[in-house]
């Protein structure tokens, strides 16, 4: 079978045609994050015949994520498979064409400069903003296109950011939230549905990118599948953006984001969240976290028990998580109930 027979039904799609797959065949696609719209936008984009794909995730499998995570079964929890490990072994067996390389890390500054410059395009499918306004920087300093999106409850969004034409994560939101005040899908669940929805409309965005379509969005778009809304949402660029405006790349050059140091002999860690100064309001985050655990509180401190980890939370955005020595797993337990 040649290699643009398996893509014969895309190839018949007059934008893309047989030059528009060799295109494909030729370029680079990060995915950092490998949860739920991870594996959704790296399985369309692998079947699609992107010839590069990185996949980029620092967590591993449990048994809730296979109700919309679909590149993980029952066999990869038994065999205690790092997210990025067992997406890769899916879908090496997809599609022998598409080179795919996983990367078991956790993204941050020290990294994120070669993935980014090593990529035609960067995807995000992260569970947390830290890593978004570092992946903006870095874009922005490269000039490499991503697409930004996020999913909780029946609701998604997402966007498409070009450097110097649209505008950047740091013109829709200028701050990032501080920590305990969004929603995290441990805390507010997600519908599968709604990462299939998203995930399609982001993947199909990625490949009007990577053909330099004139079709590509310039909104943010915005869904809600319970609700049966939707909505293009027009934003303008800021000229006085610290990103792309002025170019400070303040969470690419700071050394003040989420950092963790593990307890000697404690089986804990301590992690550091937000920025310096951000305080999170505490009987808040206790309301949120309420219907997923046991949680006590008071004026100095949070105390919250789940899925055999103890959480210290205080108003500092610092928290110490018993129950683990190790910093990665220590800093997803954070992201997933804390919300950074």
């Amino acid at each position: 079978m040649s290699t643009l027979e398996r893509y014969s039904r895309q190839t018949l799609f007059g934008p893309i045609g047989k030059k528009g797959q060799e295109q494909l065949l030729s370029s680079s696609v990060a995915i950092i994050g490998c949860g739920a719209l991870g594996t959704v936008l790296a399985s369309n984009l692998c079947r699609a015949g992107i010839g590069h794909l990185i996949i980029a995730d620092r967590d591993y499998i449990e048994l809730n994520n296979l109700q919309r995570q679909i590149l993980f079964d029952e066999d990869d929890i038994a065999r205690h498979l790092p997210k990025a490990i067992a997406a890769a072994e899916k879908l090496g067996r997809v599609n022998s064409d598409t080179k795919i390389e996983a990367l078991v890390e956790d993204i941050n500054a020290d990294g994120i400069e070669a993935l980014v410059q090593n990529a035609d395009l960067v995807l995000d499918a992260t569970d947390n903003f830290e890593t978004r306004y570092l992946l903006n920087d870095v874009s922005i300093k490269y000039s490499r296109p991503w697409i930004y999106s996020g999913v909780i409850a029946s609701y998604g969004v997402t966007m498409n950011i070009i450097p110097g034409d649209t505008p950047c994560l740091r013109c829709v939101f200028p701050e990032m939230p501080m920590p305990g005040t969004t929603p995290t899908c441990d805390t507010a669940g997600v519908l599968n549905g709604i990462v299939g929805a998203i995930a399609g409309v982001a993947s199909t965005e990625a490949i009007k990118l990577l053909l330099r379509s004139d079709r590509v969005s310039r909104a943010m778009f915005w869904m809600d599948l319970w609700e049966n809304t939707s909505e293009r949402i027009e934003l303008p660029r800021q000229p006085d953006c610290p990103a792309c405006g002025q170019h400070h790349y303040e969470f690419l050059d700071s050394l003040s984001g989420m950092n963790s140091t593990s307890l000697c002999g404690r089986n804990a860690v301590q992690v550091r969240g937000g920025k310096r100064g951000d305080r999170i309001d505490l009987p808040t985050l206790a309301e949120r976290l309420q219907p997923v655990g046991e949680v006590s509180y008071n004026e100095f401190l949070l105390r919250f028990l789940v899925d055999g980890y103890e959480l210290t939370v205080f108003p500092d955005a610092r928290a110490i998580i018993k129950g683990t020595d190790d910093e990665q797993v220590a800093r997803s337990v954070y992201a997933r109930y804390v919300g950074m």
